[in-house]
């Protein structure tokens, strides 16, 4: 699975989470920040370990 398919698909998790429970807003936000930096920074490592060949 490409790192461009698996965007939308978090982001649609973070906000359906979101929307049943609005007090994690800021915990959501923070782990989807952070995924969508590493995989800016790293796509190599993320399809890596997607198609179990890291090492």
């Amino acid at each position: 699975m490409e790192i461009i398919s698996l965007q939308p698909i978090v982001a649609l998790v973070a906000g359906v989470l979101i929307l049943i429970m609005p007090r994690l807003l800021s915990f959501i936000v923070a782990i989807y920040l952070i995924f969508v930096g590493v995989s800016g920074l790293f796509p190599d490592l993320i399809n890596q370990i997607a198609s179990g060949t890291a090492g």
